[in-house]
């Protein structure tokens, strides 16, 4: 209440230039909001005229916006907000005042003041929820996006209980792609406060999963003020938490902590935050070792006895299998639930289409059988010995996937496919998943035979072992090399095109101009979601991210949505592309042919060649007589059918 507000209609600003932008919103004589509004009579305007405008008053008024938390733009029946280094993908609805999800699929224009501009709640996202991400091209302006606000209130609210309960902070999954590391760090910085300066030790199960997560606080360790450290051994993890009582953030992978009769720590004020938190990874089962006798214990076992007093928090991507108790026993129950239906609504992500062509490898029965029992093997109950028996039971798979004959095929069938569909797809930008790093190098050499042209632009990113042929250092590479392949495959204009990877790069890492996955592996349940969410990141004029499978995933990908959200398997359960692709570009198709309205188009159909090409110069002078009324609308319709073709013809259906 010490603060003052003031909402300032047309208010001129004289720079560059002068300019009146619509609203400017002022507090204790700072404009933190500058808000431009299109008139929803005028066809020719819409939200894109707004969102531009705002980046001329940047140029024009450059000085109005040195203090500016987030911009908000609109034509009144589109209301988006967003901030400064925002491109306009990137500017979203604020779709509920009070954090109920329900009913937000067409948000009303006064929605977002409401949700946002209560004066304590907007004080609040100013401060907690707007930070600086520094990236190589300079210092991103990032804002919380409405499903990220209000999760990451319940998550503080729900570790404030467990620390004075059982230690279960619950469980948040918002799905892979709506930004879930963005609100780790937002719920990084707020929990700071809320518990008196905790320790977190953020936890992942796999080194490069470790790095992202920490390169991704370590941008915004302004806004976090403290500097994450990454954990790298057990005795450093020890040492990290005894010598500090309070604060910190400490990134540690799960196999740092061992079954030790002494904890690593006994302090209350630690919250440890599991990264993808499911079954697999922190098992509670107990097992005995065969050679010794010992009884050995789960993963999650171990890290609660090494770490007793701590409270547990889960981020995921991915649902909690609906068989699945053990995640329910560490962590408790959900949080928060942001669906996949409702990111893709809210354009946080981009559905994901599915297209099978395993029959072109002509695969025998017997094969097929074996990559049957591979995926037995991936059961979510199999025990580690279950699967290093059945690995030495298939291993004669690798060979016959591997095959020279096999390969060529694949590859063939590849190339043929990127170049008729995919190459000129937004940036071009693809992933091949392959069944092992053998066959990776196998394919990115049948593919050099195939496309010497393609030098440089096919590139495989696979890890190293000390037992590796010599011959395989060139596509392993070093820590530098990798880091600098994944600055290249995330630049849109860089000339890296293909990525041939086998389990690096499938999770935590983020390419929005990715639009097409080639799968060559068996993989199954939150494994095989989290690996085709690659390709459903927003990215200008994309309609969509495109999995082909060569593989045979058709089933696991069905058996995966069982355990979404209802609406979820009713929308997604089955991504054929024949039944999803081909219906969206009829539909339009129909809105394109209604703009038309009243031009009579029907002697392009029953009409002689000339009656035709009448038709054609009738329908462009129409156009182009209307352009002033129709460009907007049409332009909205007409774009995604560029790219619809794409998807529907590489069906060939």
């Amino acid at each position: 209440e010490n603060n003052s507000f003031v909402a300032a209609n047309q208010w001129t600003f004289i720079e560059h230039a002068e300019k009146r932008p619509d609203l400017v919103i002022f507090v204790n004589g700072m404009p933190l909001v500058v808000v431009e509004i299109k008139s929803p009579s005028r066809e020719q305007t819409d939200v894109s005229a707004a969102y531009r405008q705002i980046r001329n008053y940047t140029h024009d008024i450059p000085t109005l916006f040195q203090y500016n938390a987030f911009a908000i733009i609109s034509d009144m029946a589109t209301t988006r907000v967003g901030t400064i280094t925002s491109p306009e993908g990137r500017f979203m609805e604020w779709k509920t005042v009070d954090g109920n999800y329900e009913n937000t699929s067409f948000a009303s224009f006064d929605t977002l003041f409401l949700g946002m501009f209560a004066k304590t709640r907007f004080l609040d996202i100013v401060r907690n929820f707007l930070c600086f991400s520094k990236e190589n091209e300079g210092d991103h302006k990032i804002l919380a996006g409405y499903h990220q606000y209000f999760a990451v209130k319940k998550a503080v609210v729900s570790t404030q209980k467990a620390t004075e309960t059982d230690g279960k902070g619950g469980v948040f999954w918002h799905t892979q792609g709506s930004g879930k590391s963005l609100s780790m760090v937002f719920y990084a910085r707020l929990l700071q406060e809320a518990l008196n300066g905790p320790t977190l030790v953020v936890m992942t199960d796999r080194n490069d999963l470790d790095n992202q997560l920490y390169t991704q606080f370590a941008k915004c360790k302004d806004f976090l003020r403290q500097t994450p450290e990454q954990a790298e051994s057990r005795a450093h993890l020890k040492k990290l938490l005894e010598g500090r009582t309070a604060n910190g953030i400490i990134f540690t992978t799960m196999q740092k902590f061992e079954e030790q009769d002494e904890p690593l720590s006994l302090r209350r004020n630690l919250v440890v935050i599991a990264d993808e938190a499911h079954r697999g990874q922190y098992g509670l089962e107990e097992k005995v070792d065969a050679r010794t006798g010992r009884i050995l214990h789960g993963s999650a076992r171990v890290i609660r006895n090494n770490l007793p007093h701590a409270t547990f928090i889960g981020f995921t991507g991915t649902p909690i299998e609906l068989k699945d108790r053990n995640t329910r026993e560490i962590f408790g129950d959900y949080i928060d639930v942001y669906d996949m239906t409702q990111s893709v609504e809210d354009g946080a992500t981009r559905p994901v289409y599915y297209e099978s062509r395993v029959v072109r490898l002509k695969l025998k029965e017997d094969i097929l059988e074996q990559i049957d029992a591979e995926y037995d093997l991936m059961a979510q109950d199999a025990k580690p010995e279950d699967i290093e028996k059945s690995k030495r039971d298939l291993s004669q798979l690798d060979s016959i996937l591997g095959a020279p004959e096999t390969i060529e095929t694949l590859c063939r069938d590849i190339i043929d496919h990127y170049e008729q569909f995919r190459q000129y797809e937004l940036t071009g930008k693809a992933m091949i998943l392959a069944y092992s790093r053998e066959i990776a190098i196998k394919i990115h050499q049948q593919l050099m035979a195939l496309r010497p042209a393609w030098e440089g632009k096919v590139k495989t990113v696979i890890t190293g072992s000390n037992d590796d042929p010599e011959g395989w250092r060139e596509y392993t590479g070093t820590k530098q090399d990798k880091t600098e392949l994944a600055r290249q495959f995330k630049d849109p204009d860089d000339p890296f095109k293909i990525a041939i990877v086998v389990d690096m790069w499938l999770t935590g890492f983020d390419v929005p101009s990715l639009a097409t996955m080639y799968i060559y592996k068996p993989m199954k349940g939150h494994n095989l979601m989290q690996a085709i969410a690659r390709v459903n990141r927003v990215y200008k004029d994309k309609e969509g991210g495109l999995v082909v499978d060569y593989i045979g995933i058709a089933w696991a990908l069905k058996e995966a949505m069982n355990d979404y959200t209802g609406r979820d398997r009713s929308r997604y359960g089955d991504m054929d592309i024949a039944k999803t692709a081909y219906k969206k570009f009829r539909e339009k198709l129909e809105v394109c042919a209604g703009l038309f309205y009243p031009f009579d188009y029907g002697a392009f159909f029953a009409g002689s060649d000339l009656d035709r090409a009448h038709a054609i110069a009738d329908g462009t002078n129409f156009m182009a007589d209307s352009l002033d009324s129709v460009d907007t609308s049409l332009c909205k319709h007409i774009c995604p059918q560029r790219y619809a073709p794409d998807l529907n013809s590489s069906d060939e259906g």
